[in-house]
């Protein structure tokens, strides 16, 4: 019987087959943007089981599982690991046409070599194969890594981490280049005063400042941003709902923040206005330092209020946002380009009604000095699938320049989520393919989609991060 994840999976023509197999297969990864843990990468982790590297964290399952009517005992709960996995088991047959489905199965193919379907008749082969695999040196964190040919990653890291893990896997000498990525949230996140003011704490612990005032605060985040920079950081990222782009005097900002040092609640008007300061503020750093911005917008998170108070955040309660965001963004990015103080920036959309509109700004602000310089990001999130990248490209093609886009990302907690990479480009191949199957783009230029699929899967990325 054919595999499933057959050879040509998703390359529904010759030349799909043709772009993919003999130009991008083999191109490294450059994963640019994840939430993989820089502890487990510098401990050269050796998952346990199956269920501790592929369920453990992983909030897209959770969500199957829960919807499948799994109990929570089986999901983040005490049940032991195997009943775990029979759970996951059993929701798989039923997530046929979700994302999950083909990213399950592509990920027991690679790394493990397994063509199997899940599902409750195979659970106990699978498992007990797959847990022999991660007991061998080839499958630690680190094996993992290299056999899914990864050259870079970044990981996701708050400003007062020390970056202690970052140090121990820079001084191994890992071939893989593991950096840091600086992620401010925390340090914009004024709604609970008294939340704010411990992780003060923490940050002015970390760059060895008593923050009391404005300045101080902003003289530690640029002592850390500094110190990240000195560990090979080069990305910013940020999560927002939307961009906040208030007017506001330096002067408001210094006496807000007196307010929030007194632990004085703020009204919406202020802590709109200190959220646009602050993202502002870290936008001009990044752009001294020439590093690539992220904007990631869109989620509603949290919104399950009984389970977030059980689990916390990032477990499975967030959805797609109906925020409006035209009119801050190109204030946003109008007010650094006037200054001519705009970094590279990457700005992903979650709510998909926006595809056409994010890139027509982002067409606004290119300067004819860097290509591609403003980048439509990947499908992300809800969006990290074959219907959002297919859309997603196709939005880029209509209203920029797919040939200078920087290609895909895993947004991933998970080491097994490298397939991702192969799914994007599968689709890429199986779109600029049919084009040329449809006479959309000319068989003579053949040579140009070819590097074109290339450039998208790796070297785009490899030159606009400069690594």
């Amino acid at each position: 019987m054919k595999a499933f994840i057959s050879d040509n999976f998703l390359l529904q023509s010759d030349i799909a087959q043709k772009l993919y197999h003999n130009h991008v297969k083999s191109l490294p990864i450059i994963d640019y943007h994840c939430h993989l843990s820089p502890k487990d990468i510098a401990e050269n982790r050796q998952f346990d089981n199956l269920t501790k590297i592929w369920l453990e964290g992983d909030h897209y399952k959770w969500r199957a599982l829960r919807i499948n009517g799994v109990d929570e005992e089986y999901i983040t709960g005490k049940a032991d690991d195997f009943a775990k996995f029979q759970k996951w088991a059993e929701t798989v047959p039923y997530t046929m046409r979700n994302p999950l489905y083909h990213w399950t199965h592509m990920e027991l193919l690679r790394p493990f070599g397994i063509s199997k379907i899940l599902k409750p008749e195979t659970a106990s082969e699978i498992y007990n194969d797959c847990n022999a695999l991660l007991q061998t040196p080839e499958f630690s964190v680190r094996g993992i890594l290299k056999k899914m040919n990864v050259e870079v990653l970044c990981t996701t890291d708050d400003p007062s981490d020390n970056l202690q893990y970052h140090k121990k896997i820079r001084d191994d000498k890992f071939e893989v280049k593991v950096f840091p990525a600086w992620r401010p949230d925390k340090a914009m996140a004024v709604e609970n005063t008294e939340e704010y003011n411990i992780y003060l704490q923490k940050l002015g612990a970390a760059a060895n400042i008593n923050i009391e005032n404005f300045n101080q605060l902003m003289e530690a985040l640029k002592k850390q941003h500094d110190f990240f920079a000195s560990m090979g950081c080069t990305i910013s990222d940020h999560g927002l709902e939307a961009f906040y782009a208030d007017d506001f005097k330096e002067n408001e900002i210094k006496l807000i923040f007196l307010k929030i040092h007194g632990k004085r609640r703020l009204d919406k008007q202020e802590i709109s206005q200190f959220k646009s300061a602050m993202l502002y503020y870290f936008a001009l750093m990044d752009y001294e330092k020439g590093w690539v911005q992220q904007y990631h917008i869109g989620a509603i998170r949290n919104n399950n209020t009984r389970m977030f108070r059980k689990l916390g955040p990032d477990t499975g309660f967030d959805a797609i946002g109906d925020f409006e965001i035209a009119q801050n963004m190109v204030k946003f990015l109008d007010k650094l380009e006037s200054q001519d103080k705009l970094a590279k920036t990457i700005v992903y959309n979650l709510n998909p009604v926006h595809n056409e509109l994010i890139p027509t700004i982002l067409g606004c602000f290119g300067d004819g000095r860097i290509a591609g310089k403003m980048q439509f990001g990947s499908g992300w999130w809800f969006l990290d699938q074959k219907n959002g990248m297919e859309n997603q490209i196709t939005a880029l093609s209509n209203l920029g320049l797919l040939s200078r886009f920087v290609g895909m990302l895993t947004d991933s907690r998970s080491f097994l989520s490298y397939p991702r990479h192969e799914y994007f480009r599968r689709i890429l191949c199986n779109v600029i393919g049919q084009d040329i199957v449809n006479g959309e783009i000319p068989a003579s230029e053949l040579h140009q989609a070819e590097k074109m699929v290339k450039d998208i899967s790796y070297y785009n990325a490899k030159e606009y991060f400069k690594y």
